[in-house]
């Protein structure tokens, strides 16, 4: 009976302690990319274009054209990089294909040495060491993994990448754009738009914080420092210029 209580108090931890994992780290650097970018630089084009006396209506239409190149530009440049992460890995896959083919008693001593590593001993990993040898699939996964620190990337990646930096650029480029769209008088509206622009920089570096294991107070008030500072700049360079 006690042996049967044993085996239901294992099961039932067993059934209670199920590990969650962050799964969509990718997503989650792409949205931070194209918001973090989207909400910074429109704010400080149209703080700048404020310090030049430019109307409301103005800067919004600048503001809407450099949201939408921006999201192109970023978009573009999510595509690219994912493109070349995949293209680095294909590289890689194949080298580790034809080492595995010609000179596989190299490539096996890279795995005892890999194992060894992790404080294993020569008479532990030697199975192991056979076993991927027989197994050249497992075998060249392993190395990519162990050695190269490669995973495997999704093929729609660069896609995703893309349509997730261009959304999140939009979304967060619109934000200081807002108040131009109901408030005519831009002396009004520009610090209508400082202050949704720096509540939505505190709110969205928060939530990285959360995201990225940071302090997410830290977190808010840096992303919105950077933000302040980079509209500040702007507006103070379009004043010196007026001037």
């Amino acid at each position: 009976m006690a042996q049967d209580r044993t085996t239901e108090s294992g099961k039932s931890l067993l059934h209670h302690h199920t590990e969650k994992h962050f799964t969509a780290g990718e997503v989650v650097r792409d949205i931070i990319i194209g918001v973090s970018d989207g909400l910074t630089v429109p704010f400080a084009l149209a703080a700048g274009l404020s310090g030049a006396n430019a109307t409301s209506s103005i800067i919004l239409t600048a503001g809407i054209a450099e949201v939408a190149a921006g999201a192109i530009s970023m978009g573009l440049g999510g595509y690219l990089a994912a493109k070349s992460e995949a293209d680095h890995y294909m590289r890689e896959l194949k080298r580790e294909q034809e080492e595995i083919i010609t000179v596989p008693d190299t490539e096996a001593a890279e795995v005892a040495e890999i194992l060894s590593e992790y404080g294993i001993e020569p008479h532990e990993y030697r199975p192991v060491v056979n076993a991927l040898r027989k197994n050249p699939q497992a075998w060249l996964d392993f190395m990519m993994k162990f050695e190269l620190g490669l995973e495997k990337p999704n093929p729609r990646r660069a896609v995703q990448s893309a349509f997730t930096i261009a959304i999140a650029y939009i979304i967060g480029g619109l934000v200081p754009l807002l108040p131009y769209m109901f408030i005519p008088i831009a002396t009004k509206a520009v610090v209508a738009s400082v202050i949704v622009t720096l509540i939505a920089l505190l709110i969205f570096g928060y939530a990285k914080g959360r995201f990225t294991g940071s302090k997410p107070f830290r977190s808010a008030l840096q992303t919105a420092l950077i933000g302040a500072i980079a509209s500040a700049a702007a507006f103070g360079m379009a004043k010196a210029v007026q001037g």
